[in-house]
């Protein structure tokens, strides 16, 4: 049982209910009957049904879930917001948009549902099933810096079963293949090479007979990309300029999706008119001094930019510095601001104004800028697009507080720029909204 099945179960249950419920309640409760397609309660049946699949996938089900009780927790939560959602707009339109019994029978069955689906997953971790076994023919140290990215948090769960220098892997003068062995006794899935390893000819040879048994082989570099989402950083500089960019080389991508910001700017601006008055009383009470910050950041083509934020430190302290956790610096609101993500909200009018867009790097202050750039020459890469309000480095990282911090975000952002497309664009805003429900902000 794979994350894909089950959500497709999650998903196809799901529909199969609502549109249950929907046909029971036309054929069998309502008086007088009526055709379940042929009324406008069929779109909206459609809505709320899809609402659901998309409020369940954002708050992280199947996948997510730890326990069953937490699974049942953000599943009732899940579906408290599309119910939510689907009441508000009945108020807005002065209409009985679905039947009671519609919604309520969606909700005896939606949230076990989604509590057996996460179930699948749960008792396949519990069994260590859904890791990939690999042995690695390559340096210690490579292995090393592996083994603990998995450990952090891969995008797809493997193990490491065995190390084998190249040297090491290659086959001896009496016939024996220690590589063929390695990946037999350790029930190995999964073969990954070093750059060494892919000029030894007994090690290539060996290699392509398991990878006709079955056994998948990567490169160090494809295998950070597929099972961790990150490009390594021994290839950072060589694989710099070595893809296509979607805001670059794709025209009509970098259109549509400059609407598609506006648009979402938009609609944020308006959410900042209902959110600016509360700020201001909150200032008043525990976070006094100006209500907005400023401060100068790297845009796109490395043209300096000034992003807009709700001011969470106190007024004389606002430095720039890394941000650490727990900084002592942030006042008592300006630390709810930071947890619930509203300091940000003001970056709507930069998405506006073309400064940023939804998804991409984010801009850094000019002195890291240049700093990085000195210590890595493919740094600046980075600035060939415009930068994010949220990003790949974001969900997957989180914030920078070193040059450490720096170049791991790097290797993130490079992924995102080797693969900036729609789909990973709108990956990355609902893995954002999964961040924020899960973990508050600094």
């Amino acid at each position: 049982m794979t994350g894909r099945v089950a959500r497709l179960l999650q998903i196809g249950g799901t529909l199969g209910w609502v549109g249950a419920a929907a046909w029971f309640h036309a054929s069998q409760l309502a008086e007088p009957r009526y055709g379940v397609f042929v009324t406008s309660r069929f779109g909206w049946t459609c809505a709320f049904a899809a609402l659901q699949v998309l409020s369940s996938y954002a708050i992280g089900l199947p996948e997510l879930a730890r326990t069953r009780r937490y699974a049942a927790f953000v599943a009732f939560a899940s579906l408290s917001v599309t119910v939510l959602a689907i009441s508000v707009a009945q108020l807005m339109l002065g209409q009985a948009l679905l039947p009671r019994a519609v919604i309520l029978g969606s909700c005896l069955v939606v949230v076990p549902w989604n509590v057996f689906c996460s179930g699948l997953l749960i008792d396949q971790k519990d069994r260590s099933l859904a890791r990939d076994r690999v042995v690695v023919v390559g340096s210690w140290a490579d292995a090393a810096d592996l083994s603990a990215e998995l450990d952090s948090g891969a995008e797809r769960p493997a193990v490491i079963v065995d190390v084998l220098t190249p040297t090491e892997a290659a086959a001896t003068s009496d016939g024996v293949l220690p590589l063929r062995d390695a990946v037999r006794s350790g029930d190995a899935t999964v073969i990954v090479l070093d750059r060494m390893a892919q000029l030894d000819r007994s090690v290539v040879e060996q290699t392509a007979a398991l990878h006709a048994e079955g056994v998948r082989v990567r490169t160090l570099s494809l295998f950070y990309e597929e099972w961790l989402g990150k490009l390594p950083i021994s290839e950072l500089e060589r694989v710099s300029l070595m893809f296509d960019i979607g805001e670059i080389h794709r025209i009509r991508y970098g259109r549509v999706k400059r609407f598609l910001d506006l648009a979402v700017g938009l609609l944020g601006c308006v959410a900042l008119l209902v959110v600016v008055p509360l700020v201001l009383i909150g200032n008043l009470i525990a976070n006094r001094g100006p209500l907005w910050f400023r401060q100068e950041r790297v845009g796109k083509n490395g043209i300096p930019i000034t992003i807009l934020k709700f001011r969470t430190m106190r007024a004389e302290e606002n430095r720039g510095e890394w941000t650490v956790r727990n900084d002592p610096r942030v006042t008592a609101f300006g630390d709810v601001l930071r947890r619930t993500h509203l300091d940000e909200l003001p970056q709507m009018i930069n998405i506006v104004r073309g400064d940023l867009a939804v998804v991409g790097p984010r801009p850094e202050q000019p002195r890291y800028v240049a700093e990085l750039t000195e210590k890595l020459p493919f740094y600046p890469v980075r600035h060939l697009v415009r930068p994010g309000l949220t990003g790949w480095a974001q969900v997957k990282y989180g914030y920078a507080s070193t040059d450490e911090d720096a170049l791991e975000k790097l290797q993130y952002e490079f992924y995102y720029l080797r693969h900036q497309r729609f789909s990973f664009d709108l990956r990355v805003m609902v893995r954002t909204i999964r961040t924020v429900i899960g973990r508050g902000g600094r």
